[in-house]
């Protein structure tokens, strides 16, 4: 190849080619906002998921050059197969999946924390309710997760987060003690249970082939999930899944931790 050959190829270059590639679904705001923007004071390119693309153009401009929008919707198969299908396009591989877009529940929520989820238990909650908290906390992160492993399988170092909840941890919802949780455990909680076997599913399955699939509780945040009732800043509930995003070989798969440390399943 002649000297003006090379150099045309490094001037076609992408000033991101050297730079990992992450996708954080739901992230136009609260905890997957901060994930975006804390993944990008780290060097990392992020494309920022959200289901209406101008919030998420929005969300982009206020993290940074090395934010992109996308548009994805966890719970349509035509925009999932879309936003993979760009990735792929525009940059070929991708390094970190964060499965962040979640719902608590269906409409508005109002009220106390236990006022929220009183009406979510699984004795009296509709099954239409039921199926859509999964669609998005279950079954979209299955969906998104299977259409994105080609793009990860062509990263050196691909990581998976899935942002999971300490509600969803059985054995301290039965525990002495957790009264409360046993109070508020609801569609909510079992879907985040059920995201958490998810997440050992994937950890299994992928093992073998050096993709690291953990779950990260982000603790009570102050988030529209729970009606901004929650103790701690987004810049807490972000910390752990920024920190599983980034873990080297040495790291964990098949985990469940919070800022604290491991979480009982």
């Amino acid at each position: 190849m002649t000297h003006d050959g090379l150099l045309k190829i490094h001037k076609t270059r992408s000033p991101m080619a050297n730079k990992r590639i992450a996708l954080v679904t739901g992230a136009n705001t609260g905890i997957g906002f901060q994930i975006a923007r804390d993944l990008t004071a780290k060097g990392v390119m992020v494309l920022i998921g959200s289901r209406n693309l101008e919030a998420g153009k929005k969300a982009a401009s206020e993290t940074g050059d090395a934010a992109q929008a996308i548009q994805l919707d966890v719970t349509s198969k035509t925009s999932i197969a879309a936003a993979a299908a760009r990735i792929e396009k525009e940059f070929g591989h991708l390094d970190i999946l964060v499965n962040n877009a979640g719902i608590s529940r269906v409409g508005t929520p109002e009220g106390s924390l236990e006022e929220i989820m009183r009406k979510d238990k699984m004795s009296t909650a509709s099954m239409d309710d039921i199926r859509i908290i999964y669609e998005t906390n279950v079954f979209g992160v299955i969906a998104v997760t299977q259409a994105m492993l080609p793009l990860l399988r062509k990263s050196q170092s691909a990581r998976i987060v899935n942002v999971s909840s300490g509600v969803g941890s059985l054995t301290r919802t039965m525990a002495p003690g957790s009264e409360r949780l046993r109070a508020i455990f609801g569609i909510y909680s079992a879907s985040k249970t059920a995201l958490n076997a998810v997440t050992l599913g994937f950890a299994i399955d992928l093992q073998n082939e050096g993709i690291k699939v953990n779950a990260a509780c982000p603790g009570f945040t102050k988030t529209a999930l729970n009606n901004f009732t929650g103790t701690q800043k987004v810049e807490e509930g972000a910390r752990e899944a920024v920190r599983l995003a980034l873990i080297d070989d040495n790291g964990p798969t098949g985990s469940y931790s919070g800022n604290e440390g491991p979480m009982p399943w």
